[in-house]
């Protein structure tokens, strides 16, 4: 369900309107309507922003660092000095790992030739010899060199050999071979300058290490504080000047519920302010209020979007919906006990952060444990096929059923059935919507199609079912039929001639036979993931049982050893598998052939009060 909303105009002189957002802040009810004129164009909003940057992308940094305890936030004065610092240390950081990664290139390029002096090639050179180094494939060298230019082989390495030539100053050396620029300094002071900067690195690391452990928690507040600060001044950006600029007129949302507590305050104050109710148009937030077990799934419409002024809240039909898809997905009773029993653990360890979502996962891990055993798989094995008794054999839905002369599997059958179910439902509640924001009229082609639709479902079901004999449901078909052409080809606009009307319903039919058939063949996936899950269950199930038939004495103990492995790995493998397709496709089933059905936009803004924050 959606909160009822009043909109609230508030004029305040100006003189008085920072003292009253204070005010209006601590009562902590209205959603300020947002105006966003001269925000991005105030000089303080652009500084406070960037310095809000720093503190996040520092506060990143410190979060890399690998501390387990942070302390408590101390006094938020000094954060900005502590993200100078960091600032500081991560920049010299920098620079040393681009000195390092110098160090390392000229290591590599003087290892081959080993440590040698330098001033021992000087001393030659004054002497009057010229020092060349070379480096060439091993059969691209030339024995002549050797006599030529009094070569040197000095190393051999991944088949090239480093060599040196010694001539006479001025004498050319012609040598196809790649000449060598080493480094100026020795291989053993590149050493030392390497371990050098790794322990500069380190002491540098580890002073981050513990401005993290001292400061983060700090940094943390100080973010939230200016962040605090932020809206702050974004909202009293929000007001516009009228009336000479004596006067700030500021819009505002409040839920129906806050209203006596505002005009409590509102009258204290003294400004003039306005409330009413929400008319057709108003772009209000969103409030959900919903009970317990619709909450825990607020978090998937808020995924894909908040209902706007033109939607229902469909997070009530959401939830029953989406457990069941995923409890089908997964299908497997043990794990449907293993998502309960983790979602428990997880909940104590978390916190209450996380509660909410474990509750998610325990609810999920409860009708995959019911739908699981309806299906009759037990972390693979099938209970259909067990020795159980058969009046609980008797509530488990598989094998195949015989329809129009052909053989179906149960669970498909159900998967597709589940799916008109879906499909009628997200069809009734678009003619509701579409009849309670914009009138029955302008509501006449999606009644057409829900009883073209709904209403052929309904009665064809009652007519399998033998409720209704084959004369009256003849009838009835030609009867929906009728009353719902009429509706999707001559009353879907009256405001249009009849035979626009027509073509428009033509092309309407079109899109939706086309789009139909295949949202209900989309809820095979249903029966398909199910089945695969299922199937690689049994599969880890067998591999485990081969390793433990028929053996005895040691080779026993190994074939026990080898079975608890693959149970354990590959049961843990499929719940992972299992969870993720059955995460998605049910996210995709409510997303796309629900919401399209249904008509959901999902456009909407979400309430977010202007209130102080601890």
């Amino acid at each position: 369900m959606i909160t009822k909303m009043n909109k609230l105009t508030l004029l305040v002189y100006h003189k008085e309107y920072i003292d009253f957002l204070q005010r209006l802040r601590t009562v902590g009810v209205v959603h300020i309507a947002e105006r966003n004129s001269g925000v991005a164009e105030d000089p303080e909003v652009e500084k406070q922003m960037a310095l809000a940057t720093r503190y996040m992308r520092t506060i990143k940094r410190l979060e890399k660092c690998e501390v387990n305890e942070h302390l408590q936030a101390g006094d938020i004065k000094g954060a900005i000095s502590v993200v100078e610092k960091i600032e500081s240390i991560v920049a010299e950081t920098e620079q040393l790992r681009t000195l390092q990664q110098t160090v390392e290139k000229d290591i590599a390029t003087l290892n081959p030739w080993g440590e040698f002096d330098f001033t021992t090639i000087e001393k030659l050179e004054k002497a009057g010899y010229d020092i060349n180094f070379f480096i060439s494939p091993v059969k691209s060298f030339r024995q002549e060199w050797v006599e030529q230019y009094n070569a040197i082989v000095v190393a051999e390495q991944t088949s090239r050999y480093y060599f040196v030539t010694i001539t006479p100053a001025g004498m050319q050396v012609d040598i196809d071979a790649e000449s060598a620029k080493l480094p100026d300094a020795s291989l053993s002071s590149l050493c030392k300058e390497e371990e050098r900067v790794e322990q500069q690195i380190e002491s540098l690391s580890k002073e981050l290490e513990e401005i993290a452990t001292a400061q983060l928690n700090t940094l943390r507040a100080a973010h939230e504080a200016l962040m605090h600060e932020l809206e702050f001044m974004k909202v009293a950006l929000d007001g516009e000047k009228v009336s000479g600029e004596k006067l700030v007129l500021l819009e505002g949302w409040v839920p129906e519920e806050n209203v006596a507590e505002l005009k409590s305050m509102l009258d204290a104050s003294g400004a003039f302010y306005e409330l009413r109710a929400v008319r057709r148009g108003d772009d209000a937030p969103v409030k959900f209020k919903n009970n317990a077990f619709t909450r825990m799934y607020e978090v998937l419409t808020k995924m894909y979007g908040m209902p706007s002024g033109k939607d229902f809240d469909p997070t009530p039909i959401v939830a029953p919906f989406f457990s069941l898809f995923f409890a089908f997905c997964m299908g497997d009773a043990g794990y449907g006990l293993i998502l309960i029993l983790l979602g428990f653990l997880l909940k104590k360890k978390l916190g209450k952060d996380m509660a909410g979502m474990m509750n998610l996962v325990i609810t999920l891990g409860i009708f995959t444990t019911v739908i699981g055993a309806l299906l009759g798989t037990f972390f693979g094995i099938s209970l259909i096929n067990s020795d159980i008794p058969q009046a609980i054999k008797n509530f488990i839905i598989a094998g195949n059923v015989e329809l129009f002369g052909s053989t179906y599997d149960k669970q498909m059958i159900l998967a597709l059935g589940i799916g008109v179910v879906h499909i009628s439902l997200a069809m009734t509640v678009k003619a509701i919507n579409s009849t309670v924001f914009y009138g029955f009229k302008e509501s006449l082609s999606a009644w057409g199609w829900w009883l073209v639709v709904v209403g052929g479902v309904v009665v064809g079901a009652l007519s399998f079912m033998s409720v209704i004999p084959a004369e009256v449901s003849k009838w009835a078909f030609i009867a929906v039929g009728g009353i719902g052409a009429l509706g999707i080809y001559i009353l879907n606009n009256l405001r249009r001639n009849v035979f626009a009307n027509i073509g428009a319903g033509l092309w309407d039919t079109y899109n939706m036979a086309s789009g139909l058939l295949g949202d209900i063949l989309s809820y095979i996936r249903l029966f398909a993931l199910g089945l695969a899950g299922g199937m690689l269950g049994q599969t880890f199930n067998d591999l485990a049982f081969m390793l433990v038939d028929g053996k005895e004495g040691v080779g026993a103990i190994i074939g026990w050893i080898g079975f608890g492995l693959i149970i354990i790995f590959g049961h843990t493998l499929n719940i992972a598998m299992s969870c993720l397709s059955a995460f998605v496709h049910p996210l995709r089933l409510t997303f796309v052939e629900y919401f399209k059905n249904a008509g959901y936009e999902g456009k909407g803004v979400e309430y977010k009060p202007f209130k102080n924050k601890e």
